[in-house]
């Protein structure tokens, strides 16, 4: 990784970010407690508001979900720009939870949510942008999404 802030990076690696999306539920998408950011579970919301929808193992196959992926770790990133004002103002991921609505035969959930992942090390480093993290399985998600996917991390 070269030795760009976060926010540089995001325009060195021609990312761009969706709008951020708004509570369809009673929470709230972004969280401040001591020295630590907690987002929200986030869906696929692409860049003109629209979700990825489908099923993996029915509706896509385990690389358009990787894709998907991909697509909410740049919403978390909308929501934490939206809300910091800067991606800069993060110091590290501390922890990501990956949930992947898959047929119940499907087993590489880690592989899916390596989207997000990979995406997060290349935005914040690989010394910083790799936390803890769990890739688990579920029967549905809201809106039939294929991804969803919640973040802890740490201000600078």
């Amino acid at each position: 990784m070269s030795n760009l802030n976060p926010d540089e990076q995001i325009k060195n690696l021609n990312l761009t970010l969706p709008p951020a999306p708004k509570p369809l539920g009673v929470y709230k998408p972004f969280l401040i407690v001591d020295n630590f950011v907690y987002v929200s579970g986030h869906g696929t919301v692409q860049e003109d508001g629209s979700l990825i929808i489908g099923k993996v193992g029915v509706d896509m196959d385990q690389d358009e979900a990787k894709l998907a992926a991909r697509q909410v770790g740049l919403a978390i990133l909308s929501t934490l720009k939206e809300n910091l004002g800067s991606l800069n103002k993060i110091k590290r991921v501390i922890k990501v939870l990956g949930m992947v609505n898959a047929v119940a035969e499907f087993e590489k959930h880690p592989f899916v949510i390596n989207g997000c992942s990979e995406l997060f090390a290349d935005v914040f480093g690989t010394e910083n942008g790799i936390g803890v993290r769990s890739a688990v399985g579920m029967g549905s998600l809201p809106d039939n999404i294929p991804v969803e996917i919640e973040a802890v991390f740490e201000l600078a």
